[in-house]
């Protein structure tokens, strides 16, 4: 039974950090927000430039943290900052750089109280810390995979709504429009950054890199590069688009075979790679006297030291054998 005592301890420690994270990052962010829709909704600014930073199309300059000693530090570590700030763009999330690290540190100290109120082993504890520190991240990475591989399979369409607008004898920039008018998010989301950027300003081939930059996609920038290409050399950019779906459409069936003909391997991948840290954290639980020889001894340090190696070794060779490109 866990004393009473100490469980109230845990509880208290988890509602004070709740507490904070509500007050000091989530409410700022909510108000500002309100605030910043209260604005768009209020009339159309004068100036452009303006505009734009009301729009959120200025997306660099915004600011990484409501905090401004977080924020400080986070623009101080620009290179650890802005993948993060790419992370977020790709995932599609309305949280800035300094509230993911924030959740990171809440969900990591969290983990270590649960883990230690539950266990009182040290060394677990800090091993379920650093993975419930990670999982945030990893939520992240999944969200951000799963919006890119959704505008992957709209993404034809949209070029095929474009390609119809240039052949009616719309500009290019109407046809951004159309697609951010007409097509489901993703999509829809970026065809609008981008033709509002231009439409603040900022010239189209820029706009169109953006595009590129934010999605890692191969069919975006093979999109960016063959418009930019067109507006160089001309041509007809209607049947370019055409051929440009077809060929994308093509690479999305052959991703799909490739996919289901190595799903076993993938799965028995994850299998293997996830079978040693579940079966020690259940040894763990259910003999910690036994297990605790593997951080108590040297021989055993040394034993999980060279299983951790061996294990991260053979996770990475299994990931390359099942990560197929296409």
């Amino acid at each position: 039974m866990i004393p009473t005592p100490v469980l109230l301890t845990f509880v208290l420690v988890v509602a004070i950090i709740g507490a904070a994270y509500y007050f000091l990052v989530l409410k700022p962010e909510e108000d500002e927000q309100a605030a910043l829709r209260k604005r768009l909704k209020g009339g159309v600014p004068s100036n452009r430039a303006k505009a734009a930073a009301q729009a959120g199309l200025l997306r660099e300059e915004a600011p990484l943290s409501n905090i401004p000693a977080v924020n400080a530090l986070l623009e101080a570590i620009g290179g650890l900052s802005k993948p993060i700030q790419r992370l977020l763009d790709r995932a599609g999330v309305d949280i800035t750089v300094g509230t993911a690290v924030l959740m990171s540190a809440c969900a990591g100290v969290a983990g270590y109280l649960l883990c230690i109120t539950l266990t009182r082993l040290v060394l677990a504890s800090l091993v379920f810390a650093v993975i419930a520190a990670w999982f945030p991240w990893w939520f992240l990475g999944f969200m951000a995979r799963r919006r890119m591989a959704k505008f992957e399979e709209q993404f034809p369409e949209a070029i095929d709504l474009l390609a119809r607008a240039l052949r009616a004898g719309h500009a290019f920039t109407t046809g951004l429009s159309m697609v951010a008018e007409e097509m489901p998010d993703p999509v829809a989301s970026e065809f609008r950054l981008a033709y509002d950027r231009q439409n603040f300003g900022m010239p189209l081939p820029d706009a169109l890199k953006g595009l590129g930059e934010r999605v890692p996609l191969l069919d975006a920038r093979f999109f960016v590069t063959a418009v930019l290409t067109q507006r160089e050399a001309g041509g007809n950019l209607s049947e370019v688009l055409d051929n440009l779906a077809s060929v994308i459409r093509d690479r999305f069936k052959v991703k799909r075979q490739v996919r289901v003909i190595t799903a076993h391997a993938r799965i028995t991948g994850w299998v293997l790679a996830l079978l040693p840290p579940s079966l020690g954290m259940v040894l763990t639980l259910l003999a910690p006297d036994h297990m605790s020889l593997l951080w108590t001894h040297d021989t055993g340090i040394k034993m999980v030291v060279v299983a951790l190696i061996l294990q991260v070794v053979g996770t990475l060779v299994i990931r390359k054998l099942v990560d197929v490109e296409y």
